[in-house]
């Protein structure tokens, strides 16, 4: 019969459920009520956010009466940050002073909407509106020659020769209308484009208000503002980046395929202990999920050009590399369930064993308690990462469910990490680096970092806060892997990514928000309970998968 893994030495289940009671307590006062405790909580003020279709109603009236166009009736609406701004303001701890005095007017966070045009010698215009006020607070007519013109080509010969006086006068209409009229008298200085205005009162930290204006044939083409962040801090950044980008294709990607590589060699060398059917259904919906949410992206690809030829071209080589990704998680779980079987070790149960049904429902269960122990447990090295090395996070546009042609469907991603992450880093990660170094904890730890460091390039910094805060929450998943086997593990991890992914939904607001929330939260139960129905006790195969022994720490 199915031998689940050191039995006795797991916890006790009403210790379990304290802890995981535990957790949720300091999740919550930790990370949901301080609104800048995590990076994946940091969201606007969502009860006042304006629906993608009031953004497009403002710009669109605003395009009209103010610009004089006639947008078409089409419209790409797309969530824009400037993640410089934003991180200064977080690095420095001056959020909540900016926000008093200068969000509305420049607001580092916008909708912004794309229309196209039928006027010679434009092909679309975007307006930005404040995600809170409906207040259009700049814009950029596109030329009709190329989508992607860099600004400094916005002005045209005719701009140029334009002297200052009859720049200013054209500005002074646009500026009234966006606002900008208020805002006292700014310093003005040519640019090889247009105009740069400084506000000097304007200022916070190291960091100063500035308006840029562009021309293009003796009309005004764009009006953006923003906050100057210091030089300081972007070259802080840069070099933080840099650090990001060795860890990843040097700790992560290059490790990672080593041990895809592997896993097919050991999924021929265990061959005789396993079976090459396992692991295609959880391989199938890891690429299926993974190509659907590259799809969901199209609104934010469309904002940035990226359309017709070229999208689909995008769109193909997405689905080899991700099937490429799918084709090494499936090895992983071939090769790394014929490692352990290899030991005499069932880590991963097999459907009709004998106590298949009530196996996938005891972990399902332990996966949710373990799920809310290891948010307690991320809240906490939060808390203490902020406290002592400073860490602080920004924003990010390509990450951002509001970037999402149906953000209710981002918790989707939690069973892309669940059942990959676990399939490579502990089913085989563990008992493959075990071979090497004739230790499981060693071999836990090495494969927790290579997984930690392919999280670095998340906004989040210094960059070495990710890596510590996942060696520990890793090091706890690999626990759980070994004392509760991998259908476990990956439904704590599930549930953990599903817990915050959908909470970031469900602070966007709205019913079919909230529900789609509550629904992901809750949908790893309902998979376990289905998968109970099909395998129920007197439904399972008479003989045992063999004797199993316990695989020691």
């Amino acid at each position: 019969m199915y031998s689940d893994p050191k039995p006795q030495r797991r916890m006790k289940t009403g210790t379990l459920w304290g802890l995981a009671a535990l957790g949720l307590v300091l999740f919550v006062l930790l990370q949901i009520l301080p609104s800048t405790a995590s990076e994946t909580l940091q969201l606007e003020q969502s009860a006042q956010v304006l629906t993608k279709e009031q953004a497009k109603a403002a710009a669109f009236k605003f395009a009209e009466d103010e610009l004089g166009l006639s947008p078409g009736p089409d419209a790409v609406v797309t969530y824009q940050t400037q993640s410089d701004v934003y991180g200064y303001l977080a690095k420095e701890k001056l959020t909540d002073d900016y926000l008093q005095k200068y969000e509305k007017q420049f607001p580092y966070d916008v909708f912004r909407v794309y229309f196209s045009l039928s006027e010679e010698g434009w092909d679309g215009v975007t307006i930005d509106v404040h995600m809170t006020t409906g207040k259009a607070v700049g814009f950029k007519k596109i030329p009709a020659t190329d989508l992607l013109v860099p600004p400094d080509e916005l002005l045209s010969s005719q701009g140029l020769a334009l002297n200052l006086d009859e720049k200013i006068k054209l500005a002074e209409p646009y500026l009234k209308a966006l606002g900008y009229g208020e805002q006292g008298s700014p310093a003005v200085k040519e640019t090889a484009s247009g105009l740069r205005l400084t506000f000097q009162e304007y200022n916070i930290g190291d960091a100063g208000a500035r308006l840029d204006i562009r021309y293009k044939d003796g009309q005004v083409a764009e009006i953006v503002g923003s906050f100057e962040v210091p030089q300081s801090y972007t070259d802080y950044v840069k070099r933080q980046k840099t650090i990001a980008n060795w860890l990843t294709y040097a700790g992560y990607a290059l490790f990672t395929f080593v041990l895809g590589i592997l896993a097919i060699v050991y999924s021929a060398l265990t061959r005789a202990f396993t079976s090459f059917k396992r692991g295609i259904a959880l391989a199938a919906v890891y690429f299926l999920i993974s190509m659907g949410s590259a799809l969901n992206m199209l609104p934010y690809l469309e904002s940035e050009g990226v359309n017709g030829t070229l999208l689909m071209f995008g769109f193909v080589v997405q689905g080899l590399v991700t099937l490429i990704l799918a084709s090494s998680i499936y090895f992983s779980l071939v090769g790394g369930d014929g490692l352990w079987r290899k030991q005499g070790i069932n880590l991963w149960a097999r459907a009709k064993e004998r106590g298949y049904g009530r196996h996938v429902l005891s972990s399902m269960a332990d996966g949710y308690a373990w799920a809310l122990i290891l948010l307690g447990v991320q809240s906490v090295i939060f808390f203490i990462l902020e406290r002592t090395i400073h860490t602080w996070s920004t924003t990010d546009a390509t990450q951002s469910p509001y970037n999402m042609l149906y953000p209710a469907l981002l918790p989707l991603l939690a069973w892309v990490a669940g059942i990959g992450e676990e399939a490579v880093y502990r089913l085989f990660g563990i008992p493959m680096l075990k071979k090497m170094f004739r230790s499981t904890l060693a071999a836990s730890i090495i494969t927790t970092l290579i997984w930690a460091f392919g999280h670095t390039l998340y906004p989040i910094y210094p960059v070495i806060s990710r890596p510590i805060e996942l060696l520990f929450i890793g090091l706890l998943f690999s626990y759980i892997f070994l004392r509760y086997g991998f259908i476990a593990v990956m439904f704590a991890h599930v549930v953990f990514d599903s817990i915050l992914m959908s909470l970031s939904v469900m602070f966007m607001g709205g019913t079919l928000n909230m529900v789609s929330g509550l629904f992901f939260i809750v949908l790893p139960a309902l998979v376990a309970y289905v998968v109970y129905l099909f395998n129920p006790p007197g439904k399972e195969r008479s003989s045992a998968p063999g004797n199993l022994k316990e695989e020691p720490l």
